[in-house]
């Protein structure tokens, strides 16, 4: 007989779980790096059809195609799923040029403000009422964004596409709920990007040409792991979220901007003018103050919470 999980352990597997999801986001770069000479337009592709097969595999293994069945059989999930393979594909793209053309840390500076974003499209699309706090929070990271335009004299289109695509794909996860589970979620959202992926093969085969298989047997293993690299994630990151509350998973998930930023800046070392510092560091203070809130809101909520009848 096998006795139930208590809270406490489910809490404490909730977070390895996304713990792990977003250590792995954070070294994603790093691995992505390790796939050069092939550039981002290949790898993307290599990692929709190579997650498709591994999501398969997968449902094949869990026995999940009933699920995924039931999932077809209504039209307006197939929608939801295939709008969630346009933005996650966008994220995709937009994360791999900015990996491979050196601009990690403003990968990070699009993940670090990920969590404001996904509070304005609360406010915006779900009609969600928000916290002072929040909205000092959300003015800080709009200060932040213009400061880098003005002082650095760039548009950060990496980090605002970034944002934008991985917050209208949460917002989407969250209106779909639990009808879609995250691997019959991942299948689908692939399977309506291999058409995309084919064509992007077909153009670089006709330009730069194919480097897929022809550079080594070790580039040749890692561009196989892509779909591998990518789902994981994914699915330890839906194990984690069922067992713990959002107010840690909030505090959890700014492990990957860190990780990015370090990683841009210590590891590749991307330029960091005096404006950029600027910007990140009012990012930093807004991140800091959207964290306070969380916690202050979670005591609130443990003090007014009802007692047990006993």
């Amino acid at each position: 007989m096998t006795l139930p999980a208590s809270p406490r352990s489910e809490q404490g597997f909730g977070v390895a779980y996304a713990g792990g999801a977003y250590l792995l986001w954070g070294v994603l770069p790093l691995y992505f790096l390790l796939l050069v000479p092939t550039g981002p337009w290949e790898v993307v592709a290599a990692r929709v059809l190579f997650s498709f097969v591994f999501c398969v595999l997968l449902l094949t293994v869990m026995r999940g195609w009933r699920r995924i069945m039931a999932i077809i059989r209504q039209p307006r999930l197939l929608a939801w799923t295939a709008l969630a393979g346009a933005l996650i594909y966008v994220n995709w793209q937009v994360f791999l040029i900015g990996t491979l053309t050196g601009h990690v840390v403003e990968t990070a500076l699009g993940y670090f403000i990920n969590p404001i974003t996904t509070v304005l499209l609360g406010v915006f699309v779900l009609h969600e009422r928000i916290r002072r706090l929040q909205w000092v929070a959300i003015g800080i990271a709009v200060c932040a964004v213009v400061a880098i335009i003005v002082g650095y004299g760039s548009f950060p289109w990496i980090a605002l596409s970034l944002t934008a695509s991985f917050g209208i794909y949460g917002l989407i996860k969250k209106k779909i709920g639990p009808a879609v589970d995250a691997v019959s979620g991942l299948t689908l959202e692939s399977f309506w990007l291999i058409p995309v992926a084919v064509v992007q093969l077909i153009v670089v085969a006709q330009t730069t040409g194919i480097t897929f298989g022809t550079v080594s047997a070790w580039h040749t293993a890692l561009m196989l792991f892509a779909g591998v690299a990518t789902a994981v994630p994914l699915l330890l990151f839906a194990a984690g979220a069922r067992r713990i509350n959002l107010t840690v998973i909030g505090m959890i998930q700014f492990m990957t901007p860190i990780m990015q930023f370090l990683t841009g800046v210590l590891i590749l070392h991307e330029p960091m003018p005096a404006e950029r510092w600027i910007g990140f560091i009012l990012v930093w203070i807004a991140v800091g103050v959207f964290i306070v809130d969380l916690l202050l809101s979670a005591r609130r909520g443990r003090r007014t919470r009802p007692a047990p009848i006993v």
